[in-house]
């Protein structure tokens, strides 16, 4: 995990090209259920897609799974999860999309640099119980929380992967006695197959938060029936965790879940922590440290163009003595003339009297035609006659004269207006050309655009300013955060996310746009639609990271990240 030819691994053979529309970048890995896909949005957001293997889409039962996979999916938001953007549970194969996290998992970081120190494992704990109260706060348990379904982001931790969530008003998942999930994570009352609510996932985040504190599974490896009689039949050893997590680690790991504290708890817990131990900076550089450099995603793959179809060459020149083409419709079959009967007397005499009516007819017309050109002539040769004679000839010639005959040191005064512009007339002047319809914008993305107290973003380039000079600023008090702006009006998206320009374009011009946004209910995902009122400019803002309540406690500054993508006069 040092580099992205780690994490972006080339698509293979067996790869598809596309799946629902979303064109694949790389392969991100692949498990038990299916694979993982990079993809990208309209918008250029970079997205996670799992494709369901097909052994499994072919079983009604994990259909049915998946099916209440993506709608518990769906009512999950929060900073600390990857948000669902697109699904199709009835697919073939079926498939689902989430904001992709640019960062390892905990168990690729832990295996990569060892065991975490105290203070990181505060803001992983802190960050996990955040985003259980957001999946908890919409009736779901996670039921499979665990090292490798928690991705280590810039700005903290997401947990992933609801493969096998529960709603909490449900009252089967499987078969009776079964149990679900990963062995070294469960509680026990999972492990035994008794009832799982919510205080189940305290138990696994406990368990994930002693995997990072000691770099291995707290009850150890082995069988999985051996490790499930351990968790049901034995208490934890934590004599090897450090004292400060000590106390914590327990009260997750109570082998009675009502005895269990709860993620609200758990967050209040660690901000006095690390309240006391980390100072302004220490937090998000010892953060960075766990997670590695930021990684470079690949770009989208682009539309393919269609080649243009080559230009005809000319045709072949016909032989002189091949027989002229005859045009023929469809459908059309020549036949022999059929031999004509011979004409009656009477039958002649119209012929001949029909003939000579066309023949009169055509020369009446002529004369006429020829009548009509010789008064159009005669007029105009009057006109020229009677311009000759006028003295205003010689004084406004229409052109450019020549000296008077007998005076060679004469000169033309003087030229008509129109003498310019006509000094070249053309005989058959070709009409103006109507003006080609105008292209729709490009969209010119901007993505990983920083936003804090103390700068700005701009719809022109460049777009990011280290003053507050620009069209969008960051504006935190003591209730909230906003995004405001002088010079644009924002309005924020709901619903399915999946910005473009014409969802931007309606947005902007509702009731809901204004000047400022409030921030408080936005997360990772949310999406903002902003219009510069005097250049027309429309922008698309996607927030990637966003500070956290906690951090602010902590005297860390408030910001965001977002992608930009501009359409310029839109």
């Amino acid at each position: 995990m040092n580099s992205a030819t780690e994490v972006f691994e080339p698509l293979r053979a067996d790869d598809p090209s596309t799946v629902a529309g979303y064109r694949i970048a790389a392969r991100l890995g692949a498990g038990g259920m299916g694979r993982v896909y990079l993809s990208h949005t309209r918008g250029g957001r970079p997205v996670a897609i799992k494709v369901v293997r097909p052994e499994l889409a072919e079983d009604a039962t994990f259909r049915r799974r998946f099916r209440r996979e993506v709608e518990a999916a769906r009512r999950v938001r929060g900073a600390y999860t990857a948000e669902l953007i697109d699904a199709d549970a009835d697919g073939t194969p079926p498939w689902l999309a989430t904001l992709y996290v640019p960062g390892p998992s905990l168990s690729q970081a832990v295996n990569r640099r060892g065991p975490l120190p105290v203070p990181a494992v505060l803001w992983l704990m802190a960050g996990v119980a955040e985003a259980l109260q957001a999946i908890h706060g919409a009736g779901i348990v996670h039921r499979d929380l665990k090292p490798s379904n928690v991705l280590l982001a810039a700005d903290g931790p997401r947990v992933i992967d609801f493969g096998i969530s529960l709603s909490a008003d449900a009252t089967t998942h499987t078969a009776t006695g079964a149990t679900i999930g990963t062995p070294q994570y469960m509680s026990p009352e999972q492990a035994s197959a008794g009832e799982v609510t919510a205080a189940a996932d305290v138990f696994a985040l406990g368990q994930t938060a002693a995997f990072a504190a000691l770099g291995e599974p707290l009850y150890g490896t082995g069988p999985s029936a051996t490790v499930l009689y351990r968790i049901v039949h034995s208490a934890p050893d934590l004599s090897r965790i450090p004292q400060e997590l000590r106390p914590l680690i327990a009260r997750c790991l109570a082998i009675d879940p009502q005895e269990r504290t709860t993620p609200a708890e758990i967050v209040a817990w660690c901000r006095k922590q690390l309240g006391e131990d980390a100072d302004e900076d220490g937090g998000p550089a010892l953060w960075r440290e766990v997670t590695g450099p930021e990684l470079t995603v690949p770009e989208p793959v682009p539309v393919p163009v269609p080649e243009p179809a080559p230009e005809p060459g000319p045709a072949p020149a016909a032989s002189p003595l091949a027989p002229a083409a005859q045009p023929y419709t469809l459908h059309q079959v020549w036949q022999p003339p059929e031999p004509s009967a011979p004409e009656e007397p009477g039958q002649r005499r119209k012929r001949r009297w029909r003939n000579a009516l066309i023949a009169a007819a055509s020369v009446a017309t002529l004369a006429l035609m020829l009548g009509g050109l010789w008064s159009v002539a005669d007029k105009a040769m009057d006109g020229l006659r009677d311009r000759a004679k006028s003295p205003a000839t010689e004084k406004t010639p229409t052109g450019p004269t020549r000296p008077a005959s007998g005076d060679p040191t004469r000169k033309s005064t003087g030229s008509s207006p129109d003498s310019k512009a006509n000094a070249n007339p053309s005989p058959n002047p070709s009409p103006p050309a109507s003006p080609s319809p105008s292209s729709p914008p490009k969209a010119v993305p901007y993505p990983s655009l920083v936003l804090d107290e103390e700068n700005s973003i701009a719809l022109k380039e460049p777009v990011q300013l280290a003053t507050r000079s620009g069209d969008l600023r960051l504006n935190c008090e003591d209730v909230g955060c906003a995004l405001e702006s002088d010079t644009s009006v924002i309005a924020q998206l709901t619903g399915k996310p999946h910005g473009s320009l014409d969802s931007c374009r309606t947005a902007v011009e509702g009731r809901t746009a204004t000047r400022s946004q409030d921030l408080g209910s936005a997360a990772a995902g949310s999406e903002f639609c902003v219009k510069h009122r005097a250049t027309g400019d429309i922008a698309l803002l996607v927030l990637t990271l966003k500070s956290t309540p906690w951090t602010a406690d902590l005297g860390l500054p408030s910001s965001l990240r977002a992608d930009m993508t501009v359409w310029r006069a839109a």
